[in-house]
């Protein structure tokens, strides 16, 4: 039923009518999300896990130890939270929403490999090569910037919890806490995807290696102010473990794409690949001086001057 449309037709340049490529992405769809809704059910049975993993680093930063009637007779001006959950279908929506997440995230490499099945025959030698190299390196820096926000929340939640009043409880609902430390993770992967995409945009021929370096400056101010804002924490040595591998990676793009520009150069100086069409000169060429061509003998029948609605009666 899912038997794949190119298993059945093979053409050496990729090519099927456009019913088959219907068919070939409704199989891709359905594998991807057999794939998804599998990786849910498995993950449903361990979502308090997954719970406990995204909040025992903050709830050692800033938990309460103690009850509120504790608290209130104690004469430390600690800042502290507790983490609730309102409602009585919350526990069980909550549930679902981490179940499903989980399923995304860990059957990732299922979908994204069905994704690049569907793509990868529309493409080059060189362009599957480079897509490989893209998509090995994207996933390593996502992690690594998921894994600095993740170091980073204890410290972000000690600094946004002491602007608590004093005297005056803060509770944390579970499912803004997991909202939040979600978006931090994708924010942060994302940042650390910023000097893949330069590299793209240098190797499909967008921007140059010399124009991105000559944005430095501003390259730097701007990492510098994001990391600023990502990190609400007062200590500058946080804001710089999250700007100072940004900024190792901005200028490590920048290298990779000076030496593709020189790369480029020297492909281009020695003619197009075996796969590739050459470019074609469209520029049309003088044709020089017209000469003149006598006209053709009139046949016996078209001497005649007699004309019916203004033609002969040849034609």
């Amino acid at each position: 039923m899912l038997k794949s449309a190119r298993k059945q037709e093979k053409d050496p340049e990729g090519r099927m009518p456009l019913a088959e490529h219907l068919r070939e992405l409704r199989n891709r769809l359905a594998k991807a999300l057999l794939a998804i809704v599998a990786v849910t059910i498995v993950a449903a049975f361990f979502y308090m896990d997954i719970i406990s993993f995204f909040t025992e680093t903050i709830l050692d930063a800033v938990g309460c130890g103690k009850s509120f009637e504790e608290l209130a007779k104690s004469t430390t001006e600690q800042r502290c939270a507790q983490i609730t959950i309102n409602g009585l279908l919350t526990p069980f929506t909550l549930a679902l929403k981490v179940s499903l997440m989980a399923g995304v995230v860990l059957a990732s490499p299922i979908w994204l490999y069905q994704l690049w099945a569907f793509v990868a025959p529309g493409l080059h030698k060189h362009e599957k090569r480079y897509a490989y190299a893209f998509v090995a390196t994207g996933f390593p820096l996502f992690l690594l910037g998921a894994l600095f926000a993740y170091k980073v929340l204890p410290t972000t939640a000690k600094v946004l919890i002491e602007f608590t009043p004093f005297g005056v409880d803060n509770l944390l609902p579970l499912d803004d806490l997991l909202d939040l430390v979600t978006r931090m993770v994708v924010v942060f992967g994302l940042s650390f995807e910023l000097p893949l995409l330069l590299v793209m945009l240098n190797f499909s021929g967008a921007i140059t290696g010399k124009r991105m370096l000559g944005w430095w400056r501003g390259m730097i101010m701007g990492i510098t102010v994001f990391a600023a804002i990502a990190t609400p924490s007062t200590d500058p040595l946080t804001m710089l473990a999250l700007a100072g591998p940004i900024w190792v990676l901005y200028f490590g793009a920048v290298a990779i794409s000076l030496v593709n520009d020189r790369r480029r150069a020297r492909r281009d100086a020695m003619g197009p690949a075996d796969d590739e069409a050459s470019e074609l000169d469209l520029t049309p060429d003088d044709i020089g001086e017209v000469e003149a061509v006598s006209a053709s003998r009139a046949l016996p029948e078209q001497t005649s001057t007699d004309r019916v609605n203004g033609y002969d009666d040849v034609t």
